[in-house]
């Protein structure tokens, strides 16, 4: 009996591709094969995202490339942009399934029961404050795996939709995280990485995300433990504490700044203030020894004078922060900056992003030249060019040579040296 055959794409953050991987493994209970991306596939699935105008261009040029391996492919677009668009993705040549993203987890039962009709499937509900997953997201082609925690928002910051697409913050039943991450560590996984879309607000039966470190730090087996991106609040000073004395919480923290002038924060509804911002970033630099810290901040929000922009700018280059995303402001349908006067020209938002981001390139190789000489333990991903590449606990991309098989081992490096954005060193052990 010919299997039918699916592929699945990611687009966006750490949350879709753990709910990628829950699909895949759902799929492959239905009897489907999985096939790359790259493959001809019979049914293909995209698992949006609607952060940026960039996001559902990439969901487009999906659709149209998916449709040149197989003019016949049948398309399934899932998530957070299906959610909020979904008529425009319904037009779309191929798409015959458009299902939200409270729906998204049966997408085997719906394309198995509707296999030949073009379905959209788009619902808003009360969700309940705490969920299950049911099939662990175990995901053979990563080495770190990403366990997710948390779903929904509560903050409808003023340039952001994600709160109308995931719904309202709500946490995951704490026993079913320890029973997927059992199951993370019993197919081989070394690394765990907490991903959600605001972690820092998980709540269940009063505990928090240090609760869910705690008990993860008990688990043989695992070496590392990581956070994914995590708003600058109360909780993050209490892990910036518990990091002080842990053996497999990573010194690793991307904490979005997002700008540097109260006047646009409070603009943006954001809920600290550039005062806040650096107590959290030099408490953590002060505690931690060797911590990384990361970023995101926004070029171009409406209003942003050239010195509100510089604000920025000199923010990020005093505070010890050692990498930034940045993002050109991009006007989201459902979100309320769209609206706003003072629309910064698209030419001036690319010249301020690329200032923004030559100033993260030279703190980044700041960083690293610091480490040179250097002895970390590197978890190795993959293999490039005869090459090994993998990160320390610290967020660095070391890679080394060695003829031997170093696929999901920790290994200690000595670092000798910079090129191109990432660590070249040796192995010791």
């Amino acid at each position: 009996m010919h299997k039918i055959k699916v592929s699945l794409i990611t687009i966006g953050c750490r949350v879709n591709q753990y709910e990628t991987a829950v699909l895949r493994n759902l799929l492959q209970s239905r009897g489907y094969r999985i096939v790359d991306a790259t493959q001809a596939a019979d049914i293909a699935v995209i698992n949006t995202c609607t952060v940026t105008d960039r996001s559902d261009a990439d969901a487009r040029r999906w659709i149209y490339r998916l449709r040149r391996l197989n003019p016949h492919v049948r398309i399934a677009a899932v998530g957070c942009q299906a959610q909020l668009q979904s008529e425009t993705l319904a037009s779309l040549p191929n798409v015959c399934w458009v299902i939200g993203t409270e729906k998204k987890f049966d997408l085997a039962e719906i394309i198995t029961r509707d296999s030949a009709a073009p379905k959209i499937t788009i619902r808003q509900s009360k969700r309940p404050p705490a969920f299950h997953i049911e099939v662990p997201g175990i995901d053979p082609m990563r080495t770190r795996a990403n366990l997710k925690i948390q779903d929904g928002c509560n903050n409808f910051c003023t340039y952001c939709e994600v709160p109308y697409a995931r719904g309202r913050a709500r946490s995951r039943d704490f026993e079913n995280i320890l029973d997927e991450a059992r199951a993370l560590i019993a197919a081989g996984h070394q690394e765990i990485v907490l991903t959600g879309i605001n972690v820092g607000a998980y709540s269940n039966h009063r505990r928090t995300i240090v609760d869910v470190i705690s008990a993860l730090e008990r688990l043989s087996g695992l070496k590392r433990i990581r956070i994914s991106s995590i708003e600058p609040t109360r909780i993050l000073e209490e892990i910036i504490d518990y990091m002080t004395g842990s053996q497999k919480l990573c010194r690793h923290l991307h904490i979005p700044v997002q700008y540097g002038s109260d006047d646009i924060l409070r603009t943006m509804g954001r809920r600290y203030s550039v005062e806040d911002l650096q107590r959290i970033f030099y408490q953590a630099i002060e505690k931690v020894p060797g911590i990384c810290l990361g970023t995101d901040v926004i070029a171009g929000f409406p209003g942003e004078t050239e010195q509100a922009f510089e604000r920025t700018y000199q923010l990020l280059k005093d505070l010890p922060v050692h990498y930034f995303h940045v993002f050109r402001f991009s006007i989201r349908p459902n979100a309320v900056a769209g609206q706003m006067a003072d629309q910064i020209p698209p030419d001036e938002i690319r010249r301020r992003s690329e200032r923004l981001r030559a100033l993260g390139v030279r703190k980044r190789n700041r960083f690293y030249r610091q480490l040179i000489g250097d002895t970390v333990a590197v978890l190795f991903e993959q293999c490039r060019n005869d090459e090994w590449q993998g990160l320390t606990d610290h967020f660095v991309s070391v890679r080394v040579s060695s003829e031997k098989n170093l696929k999901n081992k920790i290994r200690r490096v000595e670092l000798d040296s910079m090129n191109s954005g990432m660590m070249r060193g040796h192995l010791t052990s």
